[in-house]
């Protein structure tokens, strides 16, 4: 007796958890959102979880090794053909203030004998990507922070400027606190806090739904059907989603953002990386007014 119910027990078990109710697209995407509250995923998580192991790092879910032998396959398309990268996990600081401001402070964290500054005429431009290695304030060759990346906004005519600089996760805390330090920016933006708690509100709610057992899944909506979830990212796995990140100096009028997981990086290699970006690329025809 205590066989058969086993057996009863499982059968309707697996009633109520069928293939096609798991593999609803409502159903992952809220499922998707749940997994990431403290490894986010990048946009091509997915495409690497089928294809390599995955690793925890710096509060990120990133391909580590592949699962079949392609590593003659990836030499093949960086020497002859593209290979793309996803390098969306490097953390971006952004910099908007005036260019003389922003060459003055930014000029005691770097030195002009390991290299290119922030000050080269060809970088900042805005043609070219530099990279310099970065250190604390008036501490050269001391205090070495780490090495970084960085693009300049091209000119528009005003005296503003716009910075974006390019670091690694496990780097990203002390560069953004030396920055915030030579800046002098000390107070947050007001817009900063008020969008990620009502993002997590609305997870809460959808998960509500699709959590619920032994009830026939529904998603309670206005739309009904039609509604369709959008995938939702709360701050990232270096930054605090219920904290401010935007700081700004009142003496100065240096602004200094944290923009990670909001702008997407990927590093194309190979002899053909430019050819495909040209054709897949294309130009938007400027109207002026």
């Amino acid at each position: 007796k205590q066989a058969e119910k086993a057996v009863h027990q499982k059968k309707e078990q697996s009633k109520t958890k069928c293939r096609k109710a798991r593999r609803r697209h409502i159903n992952l995407v809220a499922e998707f959102n749940h997994r990431q509250r403290k490894n986010i995923w990048l946009e091509t998580h997915i495409w690497h979880a089928k294809r390599f192991h995955m690793v925890k790092k710096w509060g990120y879910c990133l391909g580590n090794s592949p699962t079949e032998k392609s590593y003659r396959a990836c030499y093949r398309a960086m020497t002859k053909q593209c290979l793309l990268q996803d390098l969306s996990y490097y953390c971006c600081l952004e910099l908007t203030g005036k260019e003389n401001e922003l060459l003055k402070q930014l000029a005691r964290i770097s030195s002009i004998d390991t290299g290119l500054t922030f000050q080269e005429a060809s970088c900042l431009s805005g043609r070219f990507e530099g990279s310099l290695n970065l250190y604390r304030a008036d501490r050269y060759p001391e205090g070495m922070l780490g090495p970084v990346t960085f693009i300049w906004k091209p000119r528009d005519g005003s005296e503003n400027r716009q910075l974006w600089i390019w670091v690694h996760p496990a780097l990203k805390q002390d560069i953004l606190k030396e920055l915030k330090a030579i800046f002098q920016c000390s107070e947050p933006e007001e817009i900063c806090i008020s969008e990620p708690v009502t993002a997590s509100v609305q997870e809460e709610k959808q998960m509500e739904v699709v959590t619920s057992l032994g009830n026939k899944r529904k998603k309670e909506d206005k739309e009904g059907e039609k509604a369709v979830p959008v995938k939702k990212i709360i701050g990232d796995g270096t930054r605090d989603p219920f904290q401010s990140y935007s700081w700004i100096s009142r003496t100065t009028g240096i602004a200094v953002s944290d923009r990670s997981m909001e702008i997407l990086r990927y590093r194309l290699i190979g002899p053909l990386s430019h050819s495909i970006l040209t054709e897949t690329l294309k130009a938007a025809s400027v109207q002026t007014v």
